[in-house]
């Protein structure tokens, strides 16, 4: 953990006691692979060597995010079908491999309340900090705020912990994409997150947990061509040009047992 001027040296060495990091300064970063980088605009975590791609961070104001947020295709995107936007309807959704918070990010301007869990306290970490930025900002302050929490827990341990009430009506798994599908890790934050995440191999566990803790269906994003996850086969798919989204029906309703 490093903090570069003028950022809040405060800040940084308090966040490297909650990771468990050292603090040390940035120009002595010798031996390190990684450096998690408190800036005075944002977190970042940044890749050590002559070779290694620009920082990581979270952003929703700005990017991607803000492209998508503007252009991606409203209620109808293939993600809104997948999670049951559709009429009025505005279900809460629960988030348990949170990542980067993109889809979260998406889902919560389409008007879904979208609760995120992620087990990596260093990606947790950026994406809290992502959050925090995101609630100052005068376009997307508000939503943020209101429709987007974030726990940093296992999601397996998180939902068969929870109470009836707690219940979401969706729960939306992205799991990381199979190793043969090359094409998907292209990016340098889906690599940053398999170092970090691992391959999640415990998926197919993830997905029974919940199963038994959704209320309406379950939702696995997959590359287009990849197989469903190990378990019970889904029951319909929304299909984009390069993902799939596998829909489990789990007919929860709310008061029901």
């Amino acid at each position: 953990m490093a903090c570069e001027p003028p950022a809040n040296p405060t800040v940084a060495a308090a966040l490297a006691d909650e990771l468990g990091l050292p603090l040390i300064c940035s120009q002595t970063a010798e031996g390190f692979t990684h450096l998690l980088v408190l800036t005075p605009e944002r977190l970042e975590l940044r890749k050590s060597g002559s070779q290694a791609p620009g920082p990581v961070h979270v952003t929703f104001t700005s990017g991607a995010a803000a492209h998508r947020r503007q252009f991606g295709g409203g209620r109808n995107q293939p993600l809104g079908r997948a999670v049951g936007l559709k009429g009025g309807a505005m279900p809460t959704v629960m988030d348990t491999t949170a990542g980067l918070g993109r889809d979260a990010f998406v889902l919560a301007c389409l008007g879904c309340t979208v609760h995120l869990v992620e087990r990596s306290p260093i990606i947790a970490a950026l994406l809290r900090d992502g959050l925090l930025r995101a609630a100052h900002d005068p376009d997307v302050g508000l939503l943020a705020v209101e429709r987007l929490t974030l726990t940093v827990a296992d999601g397996r341990d998180y939902l068969r912990k929870l109470a009836e009430d707690q219940r979401p009506d969706v729960i939306y798994l992205d799991p990381m994409y199979p190793h043969r599908h090359k094409t998907a890790l292209v990016g340098k934050e889906m690599r940053l997150l398999r170092q970090l995440a691992g391959d999640d191999d415990d998926a197919p566990e993830l997905l029974a947990a919940a199963l038994s803790g959704a209320r309406r269906r379950v939702v696995v994003k997959r590359p287009r061509r990849a197989p469903a996850l190990a378990g019970p086969a889904p029951g319909f798919e929304i299909i984009a040009p390069n993902t799939r989204f596998d829909v489990y029906p789990t007919l929860r309703l709310a008061g029901a047992g």
